[in-house]
């Protein structure tokens, strides 16, 4: 479905006003800020943005940028792809992982020249260790912020065992992604109360078009934003914090003004997400609403000029807490069809702390995460590839607390071999079941 934007501009200004600007940039340069003295951060210089990025209008942009809003029922997982470079914010919960994991191998990803953890909740970063595991890995984004969660723990390790380093998030600091600019525009303070205040805003730029991306920031965070006179103005709005009560003000919404808005959530949560005074605001100024617990993994795509959706605009529903009526958010076999919109990593509990991570059918692994506090002995568990019906029982083999262990077959090589013979379907569905040695179903990976 194509929606045209509704304001038209004055490009022979713009075009005026650019060129003034760039005999400007000619006799002075930009420096940034050094950032936070922490071990885990890269004190080096940010970036600055390059004259052309300056002068949007006059760049020539022949391809296409795309934002994924990926279903990972309640969190957040958005890969961003313009001129062959890539950018992921968040990747979901940790029992998601392997669902983020095989969306970007669908989508051609092999480089994420950005990695953005917006703050460290688990709903937000689960799935980050994986990436940065899997994948090549240019500049991570995160706030100074620390947690104690195993979590945090996991991603901090995979960071430093690539020896990578952690870039914090100055505010007004622009960088480039192909022929897009993304600048941040929070957080603005060191200190909040909430951990969700701390959650880094993006504003990205891709021609005359524009999407915020606002992670779990809240009032706090929203009203700085509209006191510094930020230039807010977006035409497609993440909606921050999955549509709490306490996001998205009157104030910040106005500044915004978008045409557009997606919520990503679960089907069924106890947080009451999205909330009505969120919803009824979005109803009243007539912004179309693109929903993850409605249509599934939502795409949007801008030539520079216009934006198109890959779904119909949802509904404005609300929940409240309400959870009558609704489906179990790891079902997924009551998702819309579309492409990739029914994949899911489903456990018998969504907290389930031991559970198959990722499965990849091509290389034929299976990446097995233990997320406890403790080390467990898998002496009698089995793994079952469901198109196959081939099981694998596991000897006395112990998966240390915090860590993850790989199950190869065919010509691949792991933590524990399975046999020199292909397990899984690389052409079609191959579900995975992880039990333990009661026979109790712990984990499904389900495409």
């Amino acid at each position: 479905m194509i929606k045209n934007r509704r304001k038209q501009k004055n490009h022979k200004f713009k075009l005026t006003a650019s060129i003034v600007i760039l005999l400007l940039t000619a006799f002075f340069t930009t420096a940034c800020g050094n950032v936070g003295s922490d071990n885990s951060y890269n004190n080096e210089k940010t970036p600055a943005v390059s004259e052309n990025e300056e002068n949007k209008n006059l760049v020539d942009l022949n391809g296409v940028l795309k934002v994924h809003y990926i279903n990972v029922a309640q969190g957040d997982a958005i890969l961003i792809q313009c001129d062959d470079e890539n950018m992921i914010i968040d990747a979901g919960k940790n029992n998601k992982a392997g669902l983020v994991d095989y969306y970007l191998k669908e989508q051609g990803v092999e480089k994420l020249d950005y990695v953005v953890g917006t703050h460290p909740h688990e709903d937000h970063i689960g799935g980050l260790d994986l990436v940065i595991d899997t994948y090549d890995i240019g500049t991570i984004l995160m706030p100074k912020i620390t947690a104690t969660t195993q979590t945090f723990k996991d991603l901090i390790t995979s960071i430093n065992n690539k020896d990578l380093k952690i870039t914090e998030p100055i505010a007004g600091t622009t960088y480039e992604l192909g022929k897009a600019t993304f600048e941040i525009l929070a957080p603005n303070s060191s200190d909040y109360s909430d951990t969700n205040n701390y959650s880094i805003v993006i504003k990205l730029t891709y021609g005359d078009t524009s999407f915020l991306f606002t992670g779990d920031c809240e009032d706090v965070s929203e009203e700085e934003m509209v006191a510094k006179g930020l230039d807010l103005k977006a035409d497609v709005l993440k909606i921050g914090h999955h549509g709490s009560r306490d996001s998205t003000i009157d104030e910040f919404l106005l500044a915004v003004d978008p045409m557009y808005a997606v919520i990503s959530v679960g089907r069924v949560n106890t947080y009451g997400h999205p909330h009505k005074r969120v919803m009824d605001k979005l109803k009243e100024k007539n912004i179309d609403v693109y929903r993850t617990d409605e249509s599934g993994t939502v795409i949007a795509s801008s030539d520079g000029n216009n934006i198109t959706f890959n779904t119909s605009p949802d509904s404005y529903d609300y929940r409240d807490g309400d959870k009558s009526g609704l489906v179990d958010d790891n079902d997924d076999s009551n998702y819309p069809d579309g492409s990739n919109n029914n994949l899911s990593v489903e456990t018998t509990n969504d907290d389930s702390e031991i559970f198959i991570a990722n499965i990849d059918k091509v290389g034929e692994i299976v990446t097995i995460k233990n997320n406890s506090n403790k080390d467990q002995n898998l002496k009698g568990w089995t793994l079952l590839s469901v198109t196959g019906n081939q099981e694998y029982i596991f000897e006395d083999f112990i998966i240390e607390a915090g860590t993850s262990i790989t199950i190869a077959s065919g010509k691949a090589q792991g933590d524990i071999k399975w046999g020199t013979a292909n397990i899984w379907n690389n052409t079609g569905d191959d579900n995975g079941i992880l039990k333990d040695n009661n026979g109790n179903i712990i984990s499904k990976f389900t495409y």
